[in-house]
């Protein structure tokens, strides 16, 4: 069996807890803008871990509404910073991943470069990542597994070597089609279930140590 080197990781809801902070505003602001949510916590948990502009298409936004309806959804997400934290031990368990000789950390995230930068300077840990791929370093995103690819290759390493550390179905998705391993952050999911097939369920982000 090929042992696992190779740790590629998702942010929101793995690293850290941002639903609260983004998606309550996002519904916020569909409202605004004249489109009902009629069941919000489905809406939120079903769009929670993709590009915004992905959420709001696949919600039936007009593309030609949509640069502007983010705009105003992500400024009055950030508004709610204070709400946003690391999970319990991801801390811990990043560095002692990064300690470990032959290892590498890499990210693959929905996320635009700007929000990850601000993502970086907010959280130390995120020095031990060896390579970043953003939503601007792909033409397709996940579910589709460019991103978890592109990763993969920045970082030197092999899909056969390599776990992707993620919280929803599309991170699971995107996995599998990247023929990587997927380890299921159950620990920040807002729809555990739905990653119930993974190859690391994960309680604790302490269980990586296991892999």
């Amino acid at each position: 069996m090929t042992k696992i080197n190779t740790f590629i990781f998702d942010i929101d809801g793995t690293l850290i807890d941002t639903f609260d902070m983004y998606m309550p505003a996002m519904v916020e602001t569909l409202r605004k803008h004249g489109y009902p949510v009629k069941d919000e916590q489905a809406t939120m948990k079903h769009l929670f871990g993709i590009t915004g502009d992905d959420a709001l298409r696949l919600f039936g936004v007009q593309a030609a509404e949509r640069a502007a309806i983010q705009k105003e959804w992500f400024a009055l997400a950030y508004q709610r910073e204070d709400r946003v934290k690391p999970f319990p031990k991801i801390p811990e368990a990043l560095t002692e991943l990064a300690a470990v000789s032959g290892n590498r950390l890499g990210v693959a995230t929905s996320k635009l470069r700007s929000e990850y930068d601000h993502f970086a300077e907010t959280y130390p840990f995120a020095q031990l990542f060896n390579t970043v791929i953003t939503s601007a370093d792909t033409v397709k995103h996940k579910p589709d597994p460019e991103p978890i690819l592109a990763a993969v290759e920045k970082l030197g390493a092999r899909p056969e070597e390599s776990v992707y550390v993620g919280d929803t179905v599309n991170d699971l998705r995107a996995a599998k089609a990247a023929g990587v391993k997927f380890a299921g952050a159950l620990y920040g999911s807002a729809n555990p279930d739905a990653i119930k097939d993974a190859d690391y369920p994960l309680t604790s982000p302490l269980d990586l140590l296991k892999i």
